[in-house]
């Protein structure tokens, strides 16, 4: 059974492990990133059995938006639906709280980068479009085309 809470300064470093855990997505300074911003921004985690299978990181932009940073399902869980109810329950208690637009960056498909294919999918599936490409992205590496991707969460007009 896969249970949603809010995190914890004790869940550091199992997010931070979720990541090392992936290397394919996550480059070597994101570990430490993973850390600062769960100091700084509301996060969540995923729960299955004695730890964590997932977490996802939100940066409130303003009263009606926000930027998922970071969201990542440890390996051996991916494809179980972890991701898919982590993010489920994050968005309703963003929108309860007035969110009407969530924001979130990956890989583009332009980079020809075959693990992001099913990150996309993950993300279409889930109501987001992707909007536009930027390449370079500031703060991305050289070759990495950010696939820009919102989702409404209400009416904005």
């Amino acid at each position: 059974m896969c249970t949603v809470r809010r995190a914890v300064p004790a869940d550091t470093a199992d997010c931070v492990a979720i990541v090392r855990g992936l290397p394919e997505y996550f480059t070597e300074d994101v570990p430490d990133k993973i850390a600062a911003e769960l100091r700084e921004h509301p996060a969540w985690v995923a729960e299955e059995g004695t730890g964590l299978a997932g977490f996802a990181i939100v940066d409130r932009r303003s009263a009606h938006a926000a930027e998922i940073r970071w969201l990542a399902v440890a390996g051996p869980r991916r494809g179980n639906g972890v991701g898919t109810r982590l993010l489920d329950h994050l968005v309703r208690e963003l929108a309860a709280d007035g969110l009407l637009v969530l924001e979130v960056k990956t890989l583009d498909a332009r980079a020809g980068y075959q693990p992001y294919v099913a990150t996309r999918a993950f993300w279409e599936r889930n109501g987001f479009v992707q909007v536009d490409t930027i390449d370079p992205f500031p703060d991305w590496p050289p070759g990495n085309p950010a696939a820009i991707y919102i989702a409404a969460l209400g009416t904005t007009r």
